[in-house]
């Protein structure tokens, strides 16, 4: 048995666990670890902390990649996950730096990892570990897709070194109100609500002409709001023998009858699934804002975290506490 340390001895004299803790150890449970580090590891294994041949030995991948989701659970900076490091005894406990005498990889540690994963498209590769773990305990269970998109907003001023904004963000109107950044699309379980698939855009990129890249192909019935009306009309949706459940529009909604009413009532009902993964990823973890320039660093990121809000929310379903 090792030798407890003094990280190990201060935890044990706690009366309670704070709400950050209790978090961190259901993430700890939640996360395959060893299915993610397996996606990680042929990228990772030659590398070292410069990056150069013949430098200092690259840190652990298992610190290297705790970090990192420790960066996506609270949407922290390099700078800021370098300083909690330092500061939060829990974080420190959750990644695995437990003794005085371990190094703290740095801020420019922390880049370099993540630019590895951007690099390499590990995002998705980790992502569709995640629905492979899921799909093996039957939580897809492929009968309909619910699609929808979010705007995630990225900083519109020109005070930074190109004096430009983001040239692959764009404008869009929603309601009477502008916003400039990217749009997230998700295809969702109709029955469990996790997320299956999923695509970036630029903000202004309408819905309906990326949902085909949504659709796994096996779904008998396919829910979106009227934003999505007319989708079954497209070339790339004809030869598709599912049900189109396309909410209608509120104007369409007044003239119907009861069963009318009641049949819209239904497939808001469905619908309201695939709001929770966006609440968990732009709330839960505080995605509501673009942190890189660019779609690709930022779908790498998105990725993730999809991964994560399906752990979370498979477990709310295995624990009968999801609601539509």
């Amino acid at each position: 048995m090792s030798q407890m340390s003094f990280l190990d001895m201060d935890f044990s004299f706690k009366k309670r666990k704070t709400r950050r803790e209790k978090f961190l150890d259901k993430m700890e449970a939640l996360i395959p670890w060893e299915k993610l580090f397996e996606q990680i590891q042929p990228y990772y294994h030659a590398r070292t902390q410069d990056g150069h041949k013949g430098g200092r030995p690259a840190y652990p991948l298992e610190l290297m990649l705790r970090i990192h989701m420790v960066q996506l659970f609270y949407n922290l900076s390099d700078p800021a996950m370098e300083d909690a490091l330092y500061e939060i005894n829990s974080i420190r406990r959750f990644v695995g730096l437990t003794r005085f005498d371990q190094g703290i990889p740095d801020e420019t540690s922390i880049m370099r990892f993540r630019h590895l994963l951007e690099a390499h498209n590990l995002g998705q590769k980790l992502f569709e570990q995640i629905r492979a773990e899921l799909t093996d305990k039957g939580l897809y269970l492929k009968e309909g897709t619910i699609v929808d998109a979010s705007i995630i907003e990225a900083p519109s001023a020109t005070k930074n070194k190109t004096r430009a904004r983001d040239p692959e963000m764009a404008s869009t109107k929603k309601g009477n109100q502008y916003y400039f950044g990217m749009k997230l699309h998700i295809g969702t379980d109709s029955g469990t609500g996790l997320i299956h698939s999923l695509h970036t855009t630029a903000a202004n990129v309408h819905d309906i002409t990326v949902a085909d890249k949504l659709l796994h192909g096996e779904e008998k019935s396919i829910h979106a709001d009227a934003g999505y009306l007319g989708m079954e009309k497209r070339e790339e949706h004809k030869a598709r023998k599912v049900k189109w459940r396309i909410a209608l529009r509120h104007g369409q909604r007044k003239q119907l009858n009861e069963a009318g009413r009641q049949l819209e009532k239904l497939k808001s009902s469905i619908r309201a699934k695939v709001e929770h993964p966006f609440a968990i990823i732009k709330r839960q973890f505080g995605y509501h804002k673009v942190r890189y320039r660019g779609l690709k660093k930022n779908t790498n990121q998105l990725y993730v975290l999809a991964g994560l809000a399906n752990l979370v929310l498979a477990d709310r379903f295995a624990k009968g506490t999801l609601q539509g």
